[in-house]
């Protein structure tokens, strides 16, 4: 299995919440979670942190702006036994609120409680497991340190 992001893939997805506590999720056209109810998500490149990763994806999907709260947890998985597929789920909070999708990957992205989602048939699995779980974050972010200039880090975020 070749892949342009070889073998360890590190991807990003975020549970952004509004001031009612509903979820954003959105509807992609293209993989596995084709049709379904879904987080924003995608890869993070190398020239960010993961946080900016989730932050620039919800933008790239939906147009919300988000700010990141701490880490939920980490889906971890082996495909076809070759490829290391792993993504860290963000807590956000939305810091905007008209929606305006990305329609080249997006079919239709909302604000819906997390109740529905956790019984609609459309849900993924990932996000089913979450509706399930206490969504608040386990980790939370702590952007304020600095190792030092021998390390050269351009952004430097523990979450605790």
């Amino acid at each position: 299995m070749t892949s342009k992001r070889g073998n360890v893939w590190l991807a990003a997805a975020g549970i952004v919440t509004d001031e009612t506590g509903r979820w954003l999720v959105v509807k992609k056209k293209y993989g596995g979670l084709k049709g379904k109810w879904s987080l924003p998500a995608g890869f993070v490149e190398g020239s960010e942190t993961a946080d900016q990763a989730v932050i620039r994806e919800v933008y790239e999907e939906t147009g919300i702006r988000a700010k990141v709260e701490g880490v939920i947890g980490l889906r971890s998985g082996v495909i076809k036994g070759q490829v290391s597929d792993n993504m860290i789920i963000f807590k956000l909070n939305a810091v905007s609120r008209e929606i305006r999708i990305q329609e080249e990957e997006i079919f239709e992205a909302a604000f819906l409680p997390y109740e529905q989602l956790k019984n609609d048939k459309d849900s993924s699995l990932l996000l089913t497991a979450l509706t399930e779980q206490n969504s608040q974050s386990k980790l939370l972010l702590n952007d304020q340190l600095d190792p030092g200039e021998q390390f050269e880090y351009s952004a430097y975020n523990l979450f605790l």
